[in-house]
């Protein structure tokens, strides 16, 4: 048997961080950011506490890594031109796409909106977020504004509470929520 190659070396511990990740992911998002310890998160994925040190500085560096990367899952597909402005046809791919991102990952989704209930640990990725969110506000404000929006700032923000509204009652009820004719009626309402 030969030795690894580096990249075999690098797809290992690739698959052991995301394995670190999704099962810590599962853990805050049932269990809370309190309630999991280290040693919960490393249990449940079969490795000791110190190959989890190699991956992760600390519980907070852990959550900090999967929040973000949720979030930069979002970049990829709002102002998917990259030029800073939404239409019509963008903002009815991004919505379509969020949905979609809701229905594929819902303990992310219910670790993301538990943060806001949980000040400390929203303290730990508040600055990035209201970044991210800053961003997609302005581009949505510009977007109303094209439209003619009386308030656009204002068209904005109800519009991203509508997302998070529609969000928290969708991870709360997944079974029973009607998430297709909630996500074609935003559409009707925002993107045409």
């Amino acid at each position: 048997m030969s030795p690894r190659t580096e990249k075999q070396f690098e797809n290992i511990r690739e698959e052991k961080k995301n394995l670190i990740m999704n099962v810590a992911l599962e853990l805050f998002a049932d269990e809370g950011f309190y309630g999991t310890t280290i040693s919960k998160i490393a249990k449940k994925a079969g490795i000791s506490k110190g190959l989890l040190y190699n991956y992760f500085e600390s519980k907070d560096d852990l959550i900090r890594t999967i929040i973000f990367s949720g979030l930069d899952d979002l970049d990829e597909f709002i102002d998917p031109d990259r030029d800073g402005l939404l239409t019509g046809e963008e903002l009815t791919f991004a919505i379509d796409k969020l949905f979609d991102l809701m229905k594929g990952d819902i303990h992310f989704w219910k670790l993301y909106f538990s943060l806001f209930m949980q000040t400390p640990v929203l303290r730990l990725v508040e600055g990035r977020l209201q970044e991210i969110v800053g961003k997609y506000i302005s581009m949505l404000t510009a977007y109303f504004e094209s439209r003619n929006c009386d308030d656009p700032e204002a068209e904005a923000l109800i519009f991203g509470a509508m997302l998070d509204g529609i969000g928290m009652h969708f991870i709360a009820n997944s079974v029973n929520f009607p998430i297709e004719r909630v996500k074609k009626r935003l559409m009707e309402l925002y993107a045409k």
